[in-house]
């Protein structure tokens, strides 16, 4: 009979942990139009900025804490000011080129009130201008 009540205890004990966590989770405040942009063949030495898009799908304000990137080669932006209930904003996620090769990046997005960071990501493949002028000539 204890071992029943005590598994039925800590059964209880779960599921009330993790309903808490499930309502402390992004996809509870904000909805990502897309968390991931290829970019395609880039010229290299040639920046490129995407912006994803989110909507505030909280019943309050949304405060974007910080956005930080993988590496330095990656600057992202971010809304400074809180956004309002069903309002759209944008993390923009710039990438520098600078190194010919294929990449992925990640932009780790912390919104105030949510324990886990969204991941946005980025991915392509940087081309040096002799290769994109060839590409681009077809």
């Amino acid at each position: 009979m204890k071992k029943i009540m005590l598994t039925l205890f800590v059964a209880l004990f779960a599921v009330v942990g993790f309903a808490q966590n499930a309502s402390n989770s992004a996809v509870s405040v904000v909805k990502f139009k897309e968390m991931r942009h290829n970019f395609g063949k880039i010229k290299q030495g040639v920046p490129v900025t995407f912006d994803f898009e989110f909507t505030n799908v909280s019943s309050g304000a949304v405060i974007i804490e910080t956005a930080t990137a993988s590496c330095g080669c990656t600057t992202p932006t971010w809304p400074q000011a809180p956004v309002m209930k069903a309002k759209t904003e944008k993390i923009k996620a710039g990438f520098n080129a600078a190194a010919p090769g294929p990449f992925e990046k990640t932009v780790f997005v912390k919104i105030k009130g949510v324990d886990a960071p969204v991941e946005l990501k980025i991915a392509g493949e940087v081309l040096s201008a002799a290769e994109y002028d060839k590409l681009n000539k077809k």
